[in-house]
């Protein structure tokens, strides 16, 4: 039964590509001229100062753009009293601190939230009884606070 269908169907197909190849080519339409479309006034949009972008969505306000004039110089001195250090483990390979609650090594950068400004804090040396820390150029030794 596969075979008697198969067959029947590659005969349609051989007859109709047959009769196709067999019947004269259909002449061209001409083609047409494309007319071409002068505008008379073209669209533009303009945003006054102060303007609100159409394309906000209603009741959204941008945030307010930060400028970048060195705030990170920019603040009090942080004081040593600002930290919290209640553990210190020095080993051969490696130097841990308890930190205001959490675990650091050296090298690593944290955040110290003072006010509404957080100030990026880099720990520079884990020593027995202290660590320092640096900001900018600023240089803090935070005691080992023992009870």
């Amino acid at each position: 039964m596969k075979k008697l269908t198969c067959t029947l169907f590659l005969g349609l197909v051989a007859i109709r590509s047959s009769a196709a190849a067999e019947a004269p080519a259909q002449p061209e339409a001409p083609v047409a001229e494309v007319a071409t479309i002068e505008l008379k006034h073209k669209s533009s949009f303009s945003l006054d100062e102060g303007g609100r972008n159409p394309f906000w969505p209603i009741g959204w306000k941008p945030a307010a753009k930060q400028s970048n004039n060195n705030s990170e110089n920019a603040g009090p001195e942080i004081q040593p009293t600002s930290f919290l250090v209640t553990s210190i483990t020095v080993d051969q390979g490696a130097r841990y601190a308890i930190i205001n609650g959490k675990a650091m090594t050296e090298g690593q950068v944290f955040g110290l939230q003072f006010g509404n400004q957080t100030y990026q804090i880099t720990v520079k040396a884990i020593q027995d009884g202290q660590v320092i820390l640096l900001r900018r150029d600023q240089e803090i030794a935070v005691p080992l606070r023992r009870r």
